[in-house]
């Protein structure tokens, strides 16, 4: 009987060998000669909003004509200045040659950065709802210095401000600027 094991130990302990290898944990090192190759996974946290527009050049507004923001901001328009901001820059419009009456920024992007653009115009605990035009969301207030309307939808954002403290009259300006570009 021990002459049989004698033999059949060698052959066992290499069965035995080859067994552990076969079930060997399959995230062990590969063999040499093999290739592996990993994925990585990145996750960015989405951006906040892009700084406020400030303003380049002097200009007309392309969607916003100077007489329509006279008649609701109730002040002359002495000048008007643009943003580099491209396809649409943000209008800036003068009530004498240093100060701002009225701006209108209209920010197209992705839908997170446009909703940021907003709540950093008209943060949500400070502001009272805005829903005009239909389909808009966002915040009016008034502030020390005049009044706020900013909304957004999809990934468009509108943002109006003011010297004077009636959203109403920013809220007007929204909705003519939304119009005219046909968002």
């Amino acid at each position: 009987m021990n002459r049989v094991l004698l033999t059949a130990l060698p052959s066992l302990l290499v069965l035995g060998a080859l067994a552990a290898c076969a079930t060997a944990d399959p995230t062990s090192a590969p063999a040499a000669g093999t290739t592996t190759s990993a994925v990585a996974k990145t996750t960015t946290a989405p951006a906040g909003p892009p700084p406020a527009p400030e303003p380049a050049t002097d200009g007309q507004c392309p969607y916003l004509a100077s007489s329509v923001v006279q008649e609701a901001n109730g002040q002359l328009v002495r000048k008007v200045r643009l943003s580099a901001d491209e396809p649409n820059p943000a209008c800036f419009f003068y009530a004498n040659a240093s100060d701002v009456q009225l701006s209108v920024w209209v920010f197209q992007g992705e839908p997170a950065t446009a909703k940021a653009v907003v709540d950093r115009a008209a943060p949500v605990a400070d502001s009272n709802p805005a829903t005009v035009p239909a389909g808009w969301n966002g915040g009016s207030l008034t502030t020390d210095t005049g009044a706020v309307y900013a909304v957004a939808k999809g990934g468009s954002a509108v943002v109006v401000t003011s010297n004077q403290k009636q959203t109403v009259k920013t809220r007007r300006i929204a909705e003519t600027v939304v119009g005219n570009l046909g968002l």
